[in-house]
């Protein structure tokens, strides 16, 4: 939805997210792609932790009160033009409140580069899996194994260090690996230790947060919970009326269970059914919303409405428009009917946006590109009239993925319905490569993408894949079926696994579940003879088609 739309009340900031955790992580973000990673690892420890633009302001970083400062990674060197750095009195407000600090790959380089040392380009550079050789003894690492295989992403290096530090890790190749100085509390490591290709990183960062920085393990998501719905009852009014758009996805299906959980039916919620869903995808979650979430949910036919739209289009990103500005219509319709209904127009909107969705990204020097918290544009409310001021609701806004079914489950949502793989806003539209009104492309991708997912559930795949799926394909080929020549349409199958859905790598089936699938599919779908495996693959790779 437009950022235009509305003001947003979220559940947010350290005095309303962290009041129940007295310690608080700070990652000061400069453009890895690991950053939101390194936030959901120190999060699964049970420490409440952060991120913010690492170009933020010293203000920034004293409002958040940290007991411990982490400096992601980067694309970037520390001698390039206009390379975010550190704010102004950084390392007085350190010093001064005995914040530790480590930084990661980038954020080494900029330790040792801001302190005094020295920071030049690597003669071989050091990207992948590689060895290092710990200091048996030394503060960062206490008694972890000595040698150890770790990510490394980095062209620069430290080749000289500031005066109070020392190396306590090196590559194979002699490269500094990590530093520290005990007496400044202050830590580096030249690899990213948040990835599982770093195979004792957690241990590492156990060590590092529990022993050396003292934190302890105090963030509940139960008590974070039960925080976010008294303050969703004291924010609501008692007269005051909530609207929630439900794309049948996990986010705003939480998100609406839990402020129902605190405002009961004065939420009322849409469902709309735009003629692109997944196989009886419209009476599945509607049987959720009613008899298992006991939801006040109105359901909307709008196929119809949606596909005489559609027709004759084939760009994917006019596809979306479409399809984002009919949602924005079919909502403003309903909010209307709600307040000839109710006598009165619904003040707020409940909205499932995530963290990811709004974590403010420091950009790569050069790249025009501004700091700015995002409000969700992919999902089915494209953005909203001005006129309808409605104020968000944000309950799940510092929450990552897997955080968000923990608190589904609390809230007692269904397993199976929280385990569900993600959907795109547009449906089955940005899953067909072309006309999605033309060669009964909706109901043959229906069928197939059925048959894909029950065969992955029947196998016991489904919750080791972050997300699979059908595609349908502008492509007719010429195959034998039932001892004719046949000319028609070919599919693709994708399946993915993923830490964040951020990064991913395809999904390696055995060639037997492939083989298996292919002819289940081609035998029992008319229009389809040919069926083809999807081995994109590496971070960051493409999830959906279009």
């Amino acid at each position: 939805m437009g950022e235009s739309a509305a003001p947003v009340v979220a559940m947010n900031g350290k005095k309303n997210h962290t009041k129940l955790a007295e310690n608080v992580v700070l990652v000061m973000d400069y453009g890895s792609q690991y950053t939101h990673l390194i936030t959901r690892r120190i999060r699964q420890l049970g420490i409440y932790s952060m991120c913010i633009s690492g170009t933020s302001p010293l203000s920034a970083v004293e409002a958040a009160q940290p007991t411990v400062i982490v400096l992601s990674g980067g694309p970037h060197s520390v001698h390039e033009p206009g390379a975010p750095s550190l704010p102004d009195g950084f390392w007085d407000f350190v010093g001064l409140h005995r914040v530790a600090v480590l930084g990661i790959c980038y954020g080494l380089q900029l330790i040792v580069h801001m302190m005094g040392g020295e920071v030049k380009p690597a003669e071989s550079q050091e990207y992948g899996r590689m060895e290092i050789i710990v200091k048996k003894g030394s503060e960062l690492f206490g008694d972890c194994v000595e040698r150890q295989a770790v990510w490394m992403s980095h062209g620069d290096e430290a080749v000289r260090l500031p005066e109070g530090f020392s190396v306590v890790a090196t590559s194979l190749q002699n490269a500094v690996a990590a530093i520290e100085n005990p007496a400044k509390k202050i830590y580096g490591l030249q690899y990213h230790p948040e990835v599982t290709h770093s195979v004792h990183g957690m241990e590492t960062l156990r060590h590092f947060l529990f022993k050396v920085c003292g934190v302890a393990a105090d963030w509940k998501l139960q008590d974070v919970l039960e925080e976010h719905i008294e303050k969703i009852k004291r924010m609501v009014g008692i007269e005051d009326h909530v609207i929630c758009a439900l794309s049948g996805g996990v986010d705003s299906t939480v998100a609406a269970t839990l402020v129902h959980k605190a405002i009961g039916d004065r939420l009322h919620c849409i469902f709309v059914d735009n003629g692109l869903l997944r196989y009886k995808e419209r009476e599945r979650v509607m049987a959720t919303f009613d008899s298992d979430l006991h939801l006040p949910v109105t359901c909307v036919d709008a196929a119809e409405r949606f596909l005489s739209k559609l027709k004759g289009v084939t760009d994917p990103e006019r596809k979306r428009k479409i399809i984002g500005g009919e949602f924005i219509h079919i909502f403003d319709e309903f909010s209307s009917d709600l307040e000839n209904r109710l006598g009165k127009k619904p003040k707020f909107l409940v909205q499932g946006t995530l963290y990811p969705d709004v974590i403010e990204s420091c950009p790569p020097p050069g790249s025009g590109r501004n700091h700015s918290h995002t409000i969700k544009s992919h999902h089915n409310v494209g953005g909203l009239p001005e006129e309808m001021k409605l104020t968000l609701i944000e309950p799940l806004r510092w929450f990552f993925k897997d955080e968000v079914r923990k608190l589904g489950e609390i809230l007692n949502v269904p397993q199976g319905f929280l385990k569900r793989h993600p959907f795109p806003g547009p449906g089955l539209a940005v899953r067909i490569l072309g006309d999605v009104t033309e060669l009964n492309a909706l109901e043959t991708l229906r069928l197939v993408d059925e048959i894909f997912i029950n065969a992955i559930k029947d196998a016991g795949l489904y919750d080791s894949i972050w997300q699979a799926f059908a595609v349908f394909l502008p492509v007719r080929t010429v195959g034998v079926q039932g001892d004719k020549r046949t000319h028609s349409n070919a599919v693709a199958l994708r399946a993915i696994t993923s830490e964040d859905g951020m990064t991913a790598d395809w999904y390696q089936f055995e060639t037997k579940f492939l083989a298996e699938v292919s002819a289940k599919i081609c035998n029992s779908v008319r229009g389809v003879n040919r069926v083809v495996y999807d081995i994109t693959s590496k971070p960051p790779a493409t999830v959906e088609w279009e």
